[in-house]
């Protein structure tokens, strides 16, 4: 078994060729900064581009890299799960790879490690096109109904755990309700939830995915079943609706 380290930086990737160059750069650079003892994580979720091939190179340049790859797209949820549970580290970071946030202020979140379980960012403000601010307030109305969750913002990509987080929670979700479905179920099982306003920029390079009709229609399937798993606990789990099986290969 591999031996535990301090802290892994684990990024999700879905066609960023343009981005993800520039994100390792910086993570390379911060990493050392803030623990010694590090690693960081990119999960290529299917790229069609050359995003995998920079990632790659980079790995060749330092092994402190690691290149998670699905052989098809997925999901963010997926690419995400893939990630954290590949993750070695005691403390387990995730954002996107799309450059819309400083990795400089997870200094801010790993403040608030010792005293919280989950230490979650808040976009202030966010700089997302009014649609998908408009979308993302929809769906916090349908969170706090359907599962009494008051978190400012559910599905900002920058987030800190705890081992014990990852280790005690399933993450059953594919899609983009994986943020939600993690506080929901930290927040049942009694894991203490710290906010902290973090930086965010509008993207510039790549396409944003996240709202289309597609992705919006698998968080609300998956949205309904969670609420019949912990609402009907005889009712089909989370797990049983659209999970995909295969393998994670990580590239050495």
């Amino acid at each position: 078994m591999s031996r535990s380290i301090r802290l892994s930086l684990v990024f999700p990737m879905f066609d960023e060729q343009e981005n993800v160059g520039r994100l390792l750069d910086s993570a390379l650079a911060l990493a050392p900064r803030l623990n010694e003892d590090f690693e960081l994580i990119v999960v290529d979720d299917g790229s069609r581009d050359g995003g995998a091939a920079v990632v790659e190179a980079a790995r060749r340049r330092d092994r402190r890299v690691r290149l998670l790859r699905h052989p098809e797209n997925r999901g963010y949820g997926a690419a995400l799960r893939s990630g954290l549970r590949a993750a070695r580290g005691e403390l387990v970071f995730f954002s996107d790879a799309d450059l819309q946030f400083d990795l400089a202020e997870l200094e801010h979140l790993l403040a608030h490690a010792d005293e919280f379980d989950i230490v979650a960012g808040f976009r202030a403000p966010r700089r997302d096109p009014w649609a998908r601010r408009a979308i993302a307030a929809g769906w916090g109305a349908l969170v706090r109904a359907a599962f009494g969750l008051r978190v400012r913002d559910i599905d900002c990509a920058f987030k800190l755990f705890r081992r014990p987080v990852l280790d005690a929670l399933p993450i059953a979700s594919i899609g983009a309700f994986v943020n939600t479905e993690i506080l929901v179920r930290a927040r049942r099982a009694g894991f203490r939830i710290q906010e902290v306003p973090v930086t965010h920029h509008p993207r510039v390079a790549g396409r944003a995915k996240g709202a289309s009709p597609r992705v919006v229609a698998r968080a609300l399937l998956e949205l309904f079943t969670l609420y019949r798993e912990l609402t009907h606990p005889t009712g089909a789990p989370l797990r049983a609706v659209g999970e995909q099986a295969g393998s994670v290969e990580e590239v050495t």
